[in-house]
């Protein structure tokens, strides 16, 4: 909260417009889509006070210093604006001392509803008093603030309207109160009312000459409509912000992060669609562009304009963010090294900085990814530690567990898939399944329902009406390019347990197809190792071991532990059948140490308390863990 006082020949500062990343169910775990839903506001604007009577000066003076002391003293803090009162001020001094008790007593107490008293108090004062915008409209946005914490979001959003109504030869005020109203339909899942508010945003910010605010409406506006996939209107409009944000000139630090919004909407466009190739040189812009950013020095100089007064979030939030969607694009291309070096950075980085919504959005999605990495690289146990870390996050934010309830199960389901714990991986992504509305999360879980259903062997008709859903030939949900190729790999996985072969390679001739075409490494390198286990069984040696090593060599750059296991195991057969005693050799070494790696993070794994997650389908996420006496599953049928 800002100074009581405006002190002399110190200019207003920007408010800070935080434009997060999607909470909710955008993407497969680990997709960002994810991204972008939220519209939060922070900063306050410090008041004029005109014509001051000196006991008013002083009472707010000893306030003050009592609120800004080392621990603050609210108390104190409250008594000093409190006894304003007995002075029987003139409206102006009471309408702002109700707001400035209203913000203390909302920021630093739990006195919600004496706060609210304030503010109303303020808000209705200040409305009687001419030429009093400020103390007026940041009465009616906290006190709006206020109420969505209460959950009476009906009593809310009018007070914002008719802010909004009333503070049109306010540009500034306008334009946040608009921003504020957006993020609260956005909040509420009503994207067609928010993208509404935004697009009349945009038109004001035109009107008055702010081309800057301009776009950041606009780019607001073309996140949502990312979110409800309506492509056909997300194009032209980025394709205009784009335009707008290369021909504004004005404040570097605001223009590249104008630049970083642009381009971190056109990363996880494509992110979403499956596309990891086609989006590196927007990734590759966007990494530049944040460098660009850490180099410049915020002067301070204000625009002109009032409603340019706006930033879209700090250069630190915006450095994590960008380390964020990097670490999405090395996890969907299979460069996991890259993406826990990536992480590692992001989270030293959140622990520099106060905790934040945002940021604790930043953290979860983070270590979805992360956990996601250790999985595939032979890191379950640390895996299964992090998903109770997520676990605990969600817990201190009821919030963040509605919008990552159905990520966290399915994470839970890929590790009782690495575990053999089948019952529960079913259990767990059919919980995934009924916690979320998103179609490609939707995909995902399906997908690896799917592969349970596999390999249980005993489940035709679930099965066959699973993949009746993600048939990839014809009607696919989703037009993620990454997930198509996956359901086309899940058919040939079937075919080859069906011992229809030639079917079989088809499909995974597609996915090779589709995969290549987007440098979708893991997927290469699983359906590599398929199709040469296929020419194994049809006794096609030498076209297996062509599948093979380049399975092997792609599988090992990854690295997945998985895929190292299988084939050093047809490589050891191969050669054996070749009559390389060597290389049969070498490759019995190899497949008995990824064997020894994954018997001993398995054990280490079902030995923690919090493997007993696996059997929370309900619920928040438990509280308290109880040990176990040892692991329950058996590694013997995934060896």
């Amino acid at each position: 909260m800002s100074s009581f006082f405006r002190r002399k020949g110190k200019q207003k500062p920007y408010i800070k417009l935080w434009l997060g990343v999607a909470d909710g169910p955008t993407w497969q775990p680990g997709s960002l889509a994810i991204a972008l839903e939220n519209l939060l506001l922070s900063g306050k604007m410090a008041s004029n006070v005109e014509a001051p009577e000196r006991w008013y000066l002083a009472l707010l003076g000893f306030a003050e210093h009592f609120r800004t002391s080392s621990p603050p003293k609210i108390r104190l803090c409250v008594h000093c604006l409190q006894a304003v009162f007995q002075f029987k001020p003139p409206q102006r001094i009471e309408a702002r001392t109700h707001l400035q008790l209203g913000s203390v007593l909302y920021h630093h107490t739990k006195n919600s509803e004496l706060a609210r008293n304030h503010l109303e108090k303020a808000w209705y004062i200040s409305q009687q008093v001419p030429q009093f915008e400020d103390v007026k409209f940041e009465a009616a946005s906290i006190l709006s603030e206020l109420f969505c914490q209460q959950n009476l979001v009906d009593s809310a959003k009018p007070l914002l309207r008719k802010a909004i109504q009333i503070s049109q030869q306010t540009p500034y005020w306008h334009c946040r109160l608009l921003f504020q109203l957006a993020q609260l339909h956005t909040l509420e899942k009503d994207l067609v009312s928010a993208c509404d508010l935004l697009g009349v945003g945009a038109e004001y910010a035109r009107v008055v000459g702010s081309e800057y605010t301009r776009a950041l409406f606009l780019l607001s506006k073309g996140m949502l409509l990312l979110m409800e996939r309506k492509l056909a209107e997300v194009h032209p409009l980025l394709t205009l912000c784009g335009t707008i944000v290369e021909n504004w000139q004005g404040n570097p630090i605001q223009k590249e992060s104008l630049r970083v919004f642009f381009l971190v909407l056109q990363v996880t466009h494509y992110l979403d669609a499956g596309q990891v190739k086609s989006v590196k040189p927007c990734l590759k812009q966007l990494q530049q562009c944040i460098q660009t950013i850490s180099t410049l020095h915020d002067d301070e100089i204000l625009p002109s304009n009032p409603a340019d007064l706006f930033h879209w979030l700090p250069k630190e939030h915006m450095c994590v963010l960008v380390y964020l969607v990097t670490v999405m694009h090395s996890m969907q291309a299979g460069y996991l090294e890259k993406a826990q070096k990536y992480t590692d950075k992001a989270l030293m980085q959140l622990e520099k900085l106060k905790s934040n919504p945002i940021l604790s959005t930043f953290q979860v999605i983070l270590l979805e990814h992360i956990i996601m990495c250790r999985l595939v690289t032979g890191h379950k146990a640390t895996a299964l530690q992090e998903i109770s870390q997520v676990c605990q996050l969600c817990q201190q934010s009821p919030r963040l567990f509605t919008n990552h309830a159905a990520q966290l199960h399915t994470l839970l389901g890929l590790y009782c898939i690495s575990v053999n714990c089948m019952d529960n991986a079913e259990a767990q992504f059919t919980t995934a399944l009924r916690l979320t509305t998103h179609q490609e999360l939707w995909t995902y879980i399906v997908t690896n329902l799917a592969s349970v259903y596999i390999r249980e062997g005993n489940r035709h008709q679930e099965l066959y009406s699973l993949l009746e859903r993600i048939n990839p030939d014809h009607n696919f949900p989703v037009s993620s390019h990454c997930l198509r190729a996956a359901a086309f790999y899940i058919r040939g996985l079937l075919s080859f347990f069906q011992g229809r072969y030639n079917e079989a390679k088809r499909f995974l001739r597609e996915t090779l197809k589709m995969s290549n075409a987007e440098d979708l490494n893991r997927l290469t390198a699983c359906s590599l190792v398929l199709l040469g286990h296929i020419f194994y069984v049809l006794g096609n040696h030498r076209e297996s071991n062509n599948m093979v090593v380049p399975a092997m060599q792609l599988a090992s750059k990854i690295p997945d532990m998985s895929v190292q296991l299988w084939s050093s195991a047809l490589l050891k057969d191969l050669n054996k059948a070749l009559g390389n005693t060597m290389d049969a050799h070498e490759a019995a070494q190899m497949h008995q140490n990824f064997s020894q790696q994954l018997l001993q993070d398995h054990i280490a794994a079902c030995s923690l308390p919090e493997h007993n997650l696996i059997s929370w389908t309900d619920g928040p996420p438990p509280v308290q863990i109880q040990a176990q006496n040892g692991p329950t599953t058996s590694l013997a049928s995934l060896l």
